[in-house]
């Protein structure tokens, strides 16, 4: 069988690098042809994987954008969010798939697999079943959880907290809660500090295509 030929989409290079060292283990099934960082597609793929880290929703012009690319087979967001509502929209922005970032690697594949041959379109994790945390993402060796860095990266960004709570779908209270932590965690005490040390350790989006050859 041929090679399915995968884009991995996210203004994070380490995010993008995180989800390619997954898929590493599969290289009998897939090929990682490009990491888009910030950036718009150049080869042709079979299947972009658009990762939501700190990003628009999929059913926001993002994601409908990169549906649209001639260069695209099939759109595939790779979410936190499995909204019911939010999952429709997406799909009907263009997505072909939706897929829960709480699934292991072999399950990630698996949905992949089932979204190219057109036998599933949205895989959430299983009832009952554990959340994996897997991939990679900014300030990880520096303890912090991935909503923690979620929230950092919006903050580096220039994002108010109600701006941040509309692109994560997240309340309020919960935005200030993940900040409070991430905070203690960075030993920041105000927004300024934080700012700042997501600069120095890897938080602002980067602008970076890397071929996979």
């Amino acid at each position: 069988m041929p090679l399915i030929r995968i884009t991995l989409v996210n203004d994070y290079d380490v995010v993008v690098r995180g989800l390619a060292a997954m898929l590493d283990a599969y290289r009998d099934t897939f090929e990682v042809v490009e990491l888009d960082a910030g950036t718009e597609p150049r080869r042709q793929a079979d299947i972009a994987l658009y990762d939501t880290f700190a990003a628009t929703a999929g059913d926001r012009e993002d994601a409908r954008n990169l549906a649209r690319d001639p260069r695209v087979g099939k759109a595939v967001v790779y979410s936190w969010d499995l909204d019911e509502q939010l999952v429709e929209q997406a799909l009907a922005n263009g997505a072909a798939g939706y897929i829960s970032k709480g699934l292991p690697a072999r399950d990630l594949v698996a949905a992949l697999l089932a979204i190219h041959k057109g036998d599933g379109r949205v895989h959430p994790v299983p009832a009952g079943a554990l959340t994996a945390v897997v991939g990679d993402w900014p300030g990880r060796n520096e303890g912090l959880t991935q909503r923690e860095s979620e929230m950092l990266a919006l903050i580096t960004q220039g994002l108010n907290n109600a701006q941040i709570a509309e692109r994560t779908r997240l309340s309020i209270n919960s935005v200030k809660s993940y900040i409070r932590t991430c905070y203690r965690r960075i030993g920041a005490t105000n927004r300024s500090q934080a700012i700042l040390w997501g600069i120095e350790h890897g938080f602002r989006p980067d602008h970076i295509r890397r071929r996979r050859d």
